[in-house]
């Protein structure tokens, strides 16, 4: 397969708000063009992205998989669905055999308040056992390893000592991978065989203009207070600030397809799950947000502008368009910002892109993005933007390698 690439790039401010902060509490930043900006972590938004999915339906229940440690409790419970004869207990210890069996090392849990509440010690020596890490497997995995350990369930460990036996639950481990898995990747140290290569990378976003941290002090009355007890129930502070973010992600297009591998539906063609995928992801990234203190600030936006190009160049970010950071003279930022975009992106892609195989897409909301109306094929909204895309996509995935 040819290889080619989807870039996202959007405008996107914030009110004052925290929406990804470090070991202090404090928003996140970077030093860029000599200058403080805001900053959001590339963990926080793909989580934001992931968490999208699920909450807009955007894809299928089955499509997705789950990321934990308790990696034993999930395939038990997919294991009683097959088999719903089987006691809690030996779904545990069946799921835990069929775990390690895939190459995964598990342990007891460090802490025992994992158990359930009210629990005695026998009960909390009864927890189910962990992975060492965070570990991603999709639905479609988990059902492929239930139904492994129910077919071994007479005598598990003498089924999975069978090198054929042992080998199908690696081999399960390792295909029909769900789309966030095939977008995001999964990294397992144990058993580095079956790691997936993302499809996508996402940048931190970053402001396009200087920012300093602010903080609030704020105070809360206790409703059972009368006159004679002035003052507050409670005193804090929380740190904010408010940017116009630039954000950029990169999705390899070639790469997701072959992450999709054995996850491809037999009743579809082979382009239809990709092309689900790749609207599912430009939706979701576009239109998430990571809700880090989202209850104090309630920063509740979307992109001012967003730019989509399917190229077959190696990815290109724009971030160096606000090096020299945006100054908003004029009080704002956007405005700038897209004027800024307007001008580096013709130039950048004159002197390293290839403008035969290049396409581009534009969504943009008011005045203030006006400038970037002539980079692309204007999308009404979010809805023609990804259909559009889904359909180019499509299109040169057919095509003949």
């Amino acid at each position: 397969m040819n290889r080619f690439y989807l870039d996202v790039h959007a405008l996107q401010t914030v009110p004052p708000s925290n929406l990804n902060r470090d070991d202090t509490g404090a928003p996140k930043t970077a030093v860029y063009g000599g200058v403080l900006r805001a900053r959001v972590s590339s963990q926080a938004w793909k989580k934001a992205t992931r968490d999208y999915f699920k909450a807009e339906n955007l894809l299928d229940p089955s499509e997705l998989g789950v990321r934990t440690k308790k990696v034993v409790e999930v395939l038990a419970d997919h294991i009683c669905d097959v088999d719903p004869s089987l006691a809690e207990a030996d779904a545990l210890k069946l799921a835990a055999e069929v775990i390690v069996a895939t190459g995964l090392k598990i342990e007891a849990p460090k802490r025992k308040s994992s158990a359930k509440e009210g629990a005695g010690e026998d009960d909390a020596a009864e927890v189910a056992p962990q992975s060492k890490y965070l570990m991603f497997l999709s639905a479609r995995q988990l059902d492929g390893l239930a139904h492994l350990a129910v077919e071994g369930a007479a005598d598990i460990k003498a089924f999975l000592k069978d090198k054929d036996n042992k080998a199908r639950a690696k081999q399960i481990a390792d295909t029909r991978h769900s789309v966030d898995i095939a977008l995001f990747g999964r990294m397992v140290a144990d058993s580095a065989d079956i790691n997936v290569d993302a499809a996508v990378q996402v940048a931190h976003a970053i402001s396009v203009h200087r920012v300093e941290n602010e903080s609030d002090y704020y105070t809360a009355v206790d409703d059972r207070n009368n006159d004679a007890e002035p003052g507050a129930g409670m005193i804090g502070t929380v740190d904010f600030n408010s940017a116009t973010l630039y954000r950029y992600a990169a999705l390899g297009v070639h790469q997701l397809a072959a992450n999709l591998g054995e996850g491809l539906r037999e009743d579809e063609s082979r382009t239809t799950p990709v092309r689900r995928a790749i609207e599912a992801f430009v939706r979701g990234f576009t239109e998430s947000l990571p809700t880090g203190k989202i209850n104090t600030f309630g920063h509740h936006t979307l992109p001012d502008a967003v730019i989509v190009k399917l190229r077959t160049t190696r990815p290109i970010s724009f971030v160096a368009a606000f090096e020299e950071p945006v100054r908003g003279d004029q009080g704002g930022h956007v405005a700038e910002a897209s004027a800024r975009l307007a001008e580096y992106i013709p130039d950048i892609e004159r002197a390293y892109g290839d403008e035969d195989s290049t396409l581009t897409w534009v969504l943009r909301v008011g005045p203030n993005t006006q400038k970037l109306a002539g980079i692309g094929t204007e999308s009404a909204n979010i809805t023609e933007l990804v259909t559009s895309i889904g359909q180019a996509v499509a299109e040169r995935l057919e095509k003949p390698a």
